[in-house]
């Protein structure tokens, strides 16, 4: 075979894409860090604590801040030269 027929293998994504990517997974991780815990160590007493900001508003919030970073990084047109 010449060297002429190998065609250069070209990743779906650019560099960028793929931090972009990994930057939102790590988004996403924290936000369901930021939602565990607030359980009881007795199964009889109820735990107020899982009703606090951190769990209800601020978790959820990162999270879906990680996937929309996320998407951004799939739709991000990379710049061929």
């Amino acid at each position: 075979m010449s060297s002429k027929n190998e065609q250069k293998q070209e990743f779906l994504f650019e560099k960028v894409n793929y931090k972009i990517l990994l930057i939102g997974l790590a988004i996403i991780a924290l936000g369901f860090i930021l939602m565990s815990g607030g359980g009881s160590d007795d199964p009889k007493v109820f735990s107020e604590a899982i009703f606090n900001f951190r769990r209800i508003r601020l978790a959820p919030t990162v999270v879906l801040a990680g996937f929309g970073v996320v998407i951004y990084a799939i739709l991000k047109n990379p710049i061929k030269k």
